[in-house]
């Protein structure tokens, strides 16, 4: 037997389950698919298990997208304020970690339960282990086929998210659904993702693994000051998940290892400590592996910072700040947070979230072209993209 909704919507995530919610708030009948056993995975992984369910700064200028402009109109019709209120109503308990990065106090469950009860309060079905085969749309209307059978619904929309993550089930369903019905698709790759180092650079900074330490890393379109993590395959810390969606493979990364430092350090400490050796001296801002390693690669002689001249100091502290670092790659789709790339924004309408030459198709999410930086943005759009479709379908 055939069933009939009003909205069907493919994806169990943070914006499909929020956008089933607000259209049921409507009144709409709507059911959500997802072929997975459990619903919002990533949302229960993310944040260390605890979320990181919008950033109190959230703007249009923390997106990535070839069209700047379409996250704009979402973004601003519901806020990061709404979701808080909402999450507020719940006697959620939460914190700002740094930078406006909003995490829960307790788990992430407490966010996958909200968008489970604010479902269930207005009516909307969340099926689960249900994998749809096919979508079509013949006149009106459109047939979702799937494993537990046919439905047919006016609206369906397409929350399936990106690549990243594949071992939480990630598949490029969604962009396939938009090559179906002619919608043009932008080239993907991970974004949000460590760095792998090339075979040399990897040998001297292996035995880094586990030091972190603040810098500033950046290139021609963007930098970022946080915390940079050696690990054993490359870099890895908030600043270079950050600069990661502005890289393009071959290109090197500046990194200032002294962005937390004030002055000409190293004059400053020949005057106080002039028996000191530069390892000693390095080693007051960086780990003292670091900083060993800091001197073996720059090829310095670890001798009393007295026997340096003016410009022998200035020279160190300027290759501290302008260390050039050329990755191999990234670690991929695996490790990486978001994807790049997507549905093509053009092909969408920005207020309603859908498709321009099919009625009742919609896309939310992470499956278009619009990818957020690290700390709560990605989750703020899931909610805006999700909302503005929750008010049309």
């Amino acid at each position: 037997m055939v069933k009939q909704r009003d909205v069907i919507i493919i994806g169990a995530g943070a914006a499909g389950l929020f956008c089933a919610a607000q259209a049921a708030k409507r009144g709409r009948k709507v059911e959500v698919l997802d072929h997975a056993k459990k619903v919002g995975r990533k949302i229960l992984m993310s944040g260390g298990g605890r979320c990181n369910f919008t950033n109190m700064y959230a703007s249009p200028e923390n997106y990535l997208s070839q069209n700047p402009h379409f996250c704009k109109s979402a973004l601003s019709r519901y806020t990061q304020w709404d979701f808080i209120s909402l999450v507020g109503e719940y006697g959620i308990p939460y914190h700002e970690k740094t930078l406006g990065q909003l995490f829960c106090d307790d788990s992430a469950a407490d966010i996958v339960n909200l968008l489970l009860n604010e479902c269930s309060k207005y009516g909307a079905l969340v099926t689960t282990r249900c994998e749809v085969l096919s979508v079509e749309k013949i006149a009106d209307k459109f047939t979702v086929n799937t494993s537990l059978g046919e439905y047919q619904a006016e609206s369906v929309v397409i929350a399936t998210g990106g690549l990243s993550l594949p071992k939480l089930g990630a598949t490029p369903f969604g962009y396939k659904i938009a090559e179906q019905f002619d919608l043009a698709v932008l080239p993907t790759r991970a974004g949000l993702v460590p760095f792998t180092l090339h075979d040399q650079d990897k040998h001297v900074f292996a035995d880094l693994s586990g030091i972190a330490v603040d810098v500033c890393a950046g290139n021609t379109r963007n930098s970022f000051t946080e915390a940079m993590l050696f690990t054993h395959r490359g870099l890895s810390g908030p600043s270079m998940l950050q600069i990661s969606s502005y890289w393009e493979p071959g290109e090197a990364i500046e990194i200032n290892l002294l962005a937390a430092a004030q002055g000409d350090i190293l004059l400053e400490a020949r005057k106080v400590s002039p028996e000191a050796q530069l390892s000693t001296v390095l080693a007051k801002h960086f780990p003292k592996r670091l900083a060993q390693v800091l001197i073996e690669v720059n090829n310095w002689k670890n001798l009393p910072i007295k026997q340096f001249s003016d410009n022998q100091l200035l020279l160190m502290q300027e290759a501290l700040c302008e260390w050039n670092i050329k990755p191999n790659g990234t670690e991929g789709y695996r490790t990486a947070e978001v994807t790049l790339g997507g549905v093509d924004t053009n092909e969408i309408s920005s207020k309603t979230m859908m498709a321009k030459k099919v009625e009742g198709l919609f896309f939310i999410g992470e499956v278009m072209d619009v990818t957020g930086w690290l700390g709560g943005y990605n989750f703020q759009w899931a909610w805006s993209s999700g909302w503005a479709a929750g008010q049309e379908v």
